[in-house]
């Protein structure tokens, strides 16, 4: 099998927060941006990647859910446990300090990691952890 990911989804309880943070802290391109009543799907990716892309979607969407559910989650967000993503650059001291810079709410400054990565941590607007590893 040949798989790449194509799509993942991170909540996103405040749009504008969170595309100020992708878009300009971490310098991704807006790909898609679709309303439907008062919610808001972003879609944004880093540039040259375009087969690969975060879907920034309202929480507890699913008409599925309870309303005890939509409060789990909003209470995961709150803490920071409830998403994440890692992402991989050349040069994480480099990233951290622009994304530091532009005001990314920062978890972990850059360090080595017991495992055999270097990287650093911050939390989106929504409370999702967003790791950045050193690539290898």
């Amino acid at each position: 099998m040949n798989l790449t990911i194509h799509n993942t989804f991170l909540p996103a309880d405040d749009p504008e927060q969170s595309l100020t943070f992708y878009r300009d802290a971490l310098g991704f391109e807006v790909r898609n941006d679709v309303g439907y009543g008062d919610m808001r799907w972003i879609t944004v990716g880093p540039p040259g990647q375009p087969q690969t892309s975060i879907v920034l979607q309202p929480p507890a969407t699913d008409p599925g859910i309870t309303d005890d559910e939509r409060r789990t989650i909003a209470e995961l967000m709150a803490k920071g446990s409830y998403a994440g993503i890692v992402l991989s650059t050349p040069d994480v001291d480099d990233t951290f300090e622009k994304v530091q810079a532009a005001g990314g709410d920062v978890v972990q400054e850059p360090m080595d990691q017991p495992w055999g990565v270097r990287d650093c941590a911050f939390r989106d607007p929504a409370g999702n952890m967003i790791r950045i590893n050193q690539a290898a």
